[in-house]
């Protein structure tokens, strides 16, 4: 998913339709969601209009625009304002106002995530940092894709080390040695699929690791 928000099938309200927030409601319509998508650029929502469920030009800043849009009726919301800090952290005490369950919102800055954590948004994410983690990741070793899964944790997508190739992952000690595990094995030209103590890694294999980031990181940078 393009975005960090966890879809649990209810109807989501995404405020702001910067590349973040615009990205994020396309996703999230395309997996079958309701989205109402709020804009107070008639040019942007213009540009969308058919392509979400529905769409919206209004201040989310505005408490009573934000009622007659039915916002108080939605499960889960996002702010995905980018730049205008003031405006993030105005309509994320709106949305708090109005109880909404489950409210995501974007952040700059530490100092802008602390804030929207202490008026009540629920998930406070860094799209551009973690996006920039990621690829430093990806130019400066040998991973093909790579995911922080928590503040300790990651998933890899990487080729085995040499050491590995042709060893029964049961008999590899690869967890007691690296501290990670391998969850999934990519023959060349097939699908992924789960790996079991039988699974032999190939040359040319992929495969998904899982485990500290430090060890992650170690195992992928291993010839």
């Amino acid at each position: 998913m393009s975005s960090l928000v966890e879809y649990k099938g209810d109807p989501v309200v995404v405020i702001g339709l910067g590349r973040f927030g615009t990205s994020l409601a396309l996703e999230l319509t395309r997996r079958g969601a309701e989205v109402l998508a709020i804009d107070h650029r008639p040019k942007i929502t213009q540009s969308l209009a058919g392509q979400i469920t529905q769409i919206a030009t209004a201040d989310a800043t505005d408490m009573e625009a934000l009622r007659q849009l039915g916002v108080p009726d939605f499960y889960q919301a996002v702010v995905a304002v980018g730049s205008d800090v003031e405006a993030s952290i105005l309509a994320t005490s709106l949305l708090v106002e109005l109880e909404i369950n489950d409210i995501w919102a974007k952040a700059v800055s530490t100092q802008h995530g602390r804030i929207l954590s202490r008026i009540g948004a629920h998930h406070v994410v860094f799209p551009e940092h973690d996006m920039g983690e990621r690829v430093a990741h990806l130019v400066s070793g040998r991973m093909l894709d790579y995911m922080q899964v928590d503040e300790d944790f990651a998933i890899a997508k990487t080729s085995p080390p040499k050491e590995y190739v042709g060893v029964p992952l049961g008999r590899s000690n690869l967890r007691r040695k690296y501290g990670v595990t391998i969850v999934a094995v990519k023959p060349p030209g097939e699908e992924f699929t789960y790996a079991t103590a039988e699974t032999e890694l190939t040359y040319g294999d992929i495969v998904l690791v899982s485990g500290r980031t430090e060890q992650v990181e170690r195992f992928a940078e291993l010839p």
